[in-house]
């Protein structure tokens, strides 16, 4: 046989079990990065923040699937998830707080985002709180976007003016006062919806207020017997029973953003919500210190946090894990991280990004924040699923919501509360 002839059929064999392979890579080089993103940001604010990541992810080739799920404070956004999951059709990108990160990591269910941190410095760039708050057995399986705040007050200041408040109530006894000013001249004193997260917010920044950054971490995430069943407790409750007589009579399933209109429109006067709020007025065109007023709640220079956050669940597609990886390089990045977090009210999560451009608001976050880390007052909130696994959370919040919505007297919600949260730890 012909050397030449031999050669070239060498040649064709090689290319007939190359060119598969071949193609396959080619395929896999030129798939267009997809991201599926299950999420709950759909009010004004929110919903302009995550219009600014869709935006910054198509520019860069990337092909978005939005999926939002209104309502609850993310608990509606979390019951469609477990049905995706369980039906195999899992989200590629899901908005998560830490525990149900942590909960769906041990589950084998999340992705390894290491390669992504490694190329983009997460160690250096990220706080150390939240890098391990990112993580699942040293992996990243997941990225910050953000850090709220939940112990704030937003305030019209022409109400506070008109009872003779120049400034937001610095003390829980200042605070009934102001109410009960407020109250005569026929306005509503606090605005609020009344669904648990958002009660249990209120708790938790009277808890902090009354007790201290101490006792929040004995009560609220060590779940200390001593400190659920003491006195101090008990004063929490009595606390909330009087800022429950400080709310209209139709707050009963009320939507969080319809409680921060109430205080934009002159109907309410103080509204008690994470920093979000601020992404409410700022869309609206209000300006900090003028048409609104935002400062920490009594908070015995606590700092209560919530970041929002997106893991990456493990999916099968090139485009899908492309998707994942463009996704999670552009949410910590410089760029995105100053654009998402002056639209949506809250601080960068990435360290050093320049702040120039955010409010009044913003910068006092970011010093009460870099302040709390340095005396060990930068506590998760317990309202927005921050601090504890969701049976111990739902513990919390099942007695608030009892107590605020009955008669209930403090004692026996300070002994429902022992009760539920020994419950849920059998």
């Amino acid at each position: 046989m012909n050397r030449t002839y031999k050669f070239s059929k060498r040649l064709a064999l090689r290319a007939a079990i190359c060119l598969p392979a071949l193609l396959l890579n080619l395929t896999a080089a030129q798939a267009e990065p997809t991201v599926e993103v299950l999420h709950y940001w759909t009010s004004g604010g929110e919903a302009k923040a995550a219009a600014a990541l869709k935006k910054d992810f198509e520019d860069h080739g990337g092909k978005w699937i939005d999926s939002p799920v209104a309502g609850g404070g993310g608990s509606a956004a979390m019951t469609v998830l477990r049905s995706r999951v369980l039906s195999g059709d899992a989200p590629t990108a899901v908005q998560l707080k830490s525990p149900a990160i942590q909960e769906w990591a041990d589950q084998g269910a999340l992705a390894n985002l290491d390669e992504v941190a490694e190329k983009e410095h997460w160690n250096d760039v990220l706080p150390k709180r939240l890098q391990t708050l990112m993580q699942y057995d040293g992996h990243y399986v997941a990225v910050p976007v953000n850090i709220h705040r939940t112990d704030m007050i937003w305030a019209n200041p022409k109400l506070l003016a008109s009872v003779g408040a120049t400034e937001v109530p610095k003390s829980w006894d200042e605070f009934n006062t102001v109410a009960e000013k407020l109250q005569a001249k026929g306005v509503i004193p606090l605005a609020i919806g009344g669904q648990p997260w958002q009660e249990t917010i209120l708790f938790e920044n009277v808890v902090l207020g009354i007790g201290g950054t101490d006792f929040y971490q004995k009560a609220l995430i060590d779940l200390d017997e001593d400190a659920l069943k003491s006195d101090t407790m008990k004063k929490v409750f009595d606390q909330m029973r009087t800022l429950r007589g400080f709310v209209d009579a139709d707050f009963s399933g009320r939507d969080w953003n319809l409680a921060t209109a109430m205080v934009m429109n002159g109907k309410a006067a103080m509204q008690i919500m994470g920093d979000w709020a601020k992404g409410e007025f700022l869309a609206a065109g209000k300006e900090p210190g003028k048409d609104f007023l935002c400062e920490a709640t009594p908070s015995n220079d606590g700092y209560l946090f919530n970041t929002d956050s997106f893991a990456m669940f493990d999916v099968s597609g090139d485009d899908k894990i492309a998707g994942q990886k463009l996704l999670a390089e552009l949410i910590v990045g410089e760029k995105f991280q100053e654009t998402f977090n002056l639209l949506k009210g809250s601080i960068p999560a990435r360290l050093g990004v320049p702040m120039d451009d955010f409010d009044e608001c913003a910068l006092q976050s970011e010093k009460d924040m870099q302040d709390s880390q340095v005396s060990d007052g930068f506590l998760p909130s317990v309202g927005v699923d921050m601090a504890l696994p969701g049976a111990l959370t739902g513990a919390i919040v099942d007695t608030v919501t009892s107590h605020f919505n009955s008669d209930m007297a403090s004692e026996s919600a300070v002994a429902k509360l022992l009760e539920n949260i020994n419950l849920a730890r059998d």
